[in-house]
């Protein structure tokens, strides 16, 4: 399966911020949708991702203060990224060996959609039950 096949299933959907947002701004952003990462969109396209690690980062290490900070200040850059067209399991291997959790998707340089940790995880749990259940059904059927 592709990531195409899973932005299919959860849609194309992708709230995004400006490196010149505040981290206020971007949080209040990540608390309204219940997100936990966006998309820092600049003139080319994704900048960076701005997730709630950027924020307990920024926080422990300059305290109140870098709620006044700009997003583009704090946010993981350069953007990791994935196309429709790679494998979900690609991606998934992606995540775990960069210890990220979203990815954006770009196509023809576009932005076209944000896949998860969980994205990913959900498909694999519904690949592993499919073939449980076409294994018990070959095997009721023999």
């Amino acid at each position: 399966m592709t990531v195409a096949a899973i932005l299919a299933g959860k849609g194309h959907e992708v709230v995004t911020v400006t490196a010149d947002h505040s981290v206020a701004e971007a949080l209040a952003v990540l608390a309204d949708r219940r997100i936990g990462a966006v998309p820092v969109m600049a003139d080319d396209g994704v900048a960076g991702v701005f997730s709630e690690r950027d924020v307990i980062l920024c926080l422990a290490r300059d305290g109140a203060g870098a709620l006044d900070r700009s997003v583009g200040e704090v946010m993981t850059a350069p953007a990791v990224t994935v196309t429709p067209h790679d494998r979900a399991l690609a991606a998934l291997s992606l995540m775990t060996r960069r210890r990220i959790r979203h990815l954006p998707v770009i196509d023809g340089g576009q932005l076209i959609g944000l896949v998860s940790i969980g994205d990913l995880v959900k498909y694999r749990i519904d690949k592993i039950e499919a073939d449980a259940t076409a294994m018990r059904d070959y095997i009721q059927q023999a």
